[in-house]
């Protein structure tokens, strides 16, 4: 399955013609694509002035649909595959965030990742595994992958999962603040009632007050 090494996708600063002071990651889910996350932008964008969006588009194409992403593949579920395929893709990530601090002139400490499903995976396997600390992690539906022996920073995290998720088991979100909180990182979490594999208004209100506070 060939592997895109240069991930791009809907991308926009706010306030249009602004000079980006922080820059904001969203990483979407299998089968989507980032105009899937990017439409969270309208309602993250006024609580972040001077804010870079960008919304790539996984590395691979979806091998259980005809259409869509993936940022690694889900046909063998044993946790071996699954983090071999993290690893994988984790690697074109941190790339494409080292070409995007570089190109807006910005440092770690001004990077937030967004991330749902499977995106939530890759933000919680990259970002405490960069030696410089990001300013936070949004976490929807998702959960850790791998051990933490190779975290290197400590970012915030907030995460926020449905307790009606029929995709990824809502019982990730415990054990993904216990693994994290082991490791010293801060986290915050919501179990959101009644909601499956989603994002509800109060998730979108809490992951914008978050990134507001964390990105200053």
């Amino acid at each position: 399955m060939a592997m895109a090494t240069n991930l791009s996708g809907p991308s926009a600063v706010y306030p249009q013609g602004a000079t980006p002071k922080r820059l904001v990651v969203l990483l979407h889910g299998l089968g989507a694509d980032g105009n899937d996350l990017f439409g969270m932008v309208p309602a993250l964008a006024p609580a972040l002035p001077e804010t870079a969006f960008i919304a790539p588009d996984a590395p691979f194409p979806c091998d259980m649909a005809p259409y869509g992403r993936q940022w690694f593949s889900l046909q063998i579920r044993t946790p071996e595959a699954i983090e071999s395929g993290v690893r994988e893709a984790a690697a074109v990530l941190d790339a494409f965030l080292d070409d995007a601090l570089d190109r807006l002139g910005l440092d770690e400490a001004r990077l937030a990742l967004v991330g749902f499903s499977q995106g939530t995976m890759m933000s919680l396997f990259v970002g405490p595994r960069r030696a410089k600390q990001l300013a936070g992690i949004v976490g929807y539906s998702g959960r850790v992958i791998g051990g933490s022996d190779e975290f290197r920073s400590k970012p915030p995290v907030l995460l926020v999962h449905g307790d009606a998720d029929q995709m990824v088991p809502p019982e990730s979100l415990p054990l993904a603040v216990a693994a994290l909180e082991a490791a010293g990182l801060p986290v915050e979490a919501a179990s959101r009632p009644g909601l499956g594999h989603g994002i509800d208004e109060v998730g979108l209100s809490r992951g914008r007050d978050f990134l507001a506070r964390v990105l200053g």
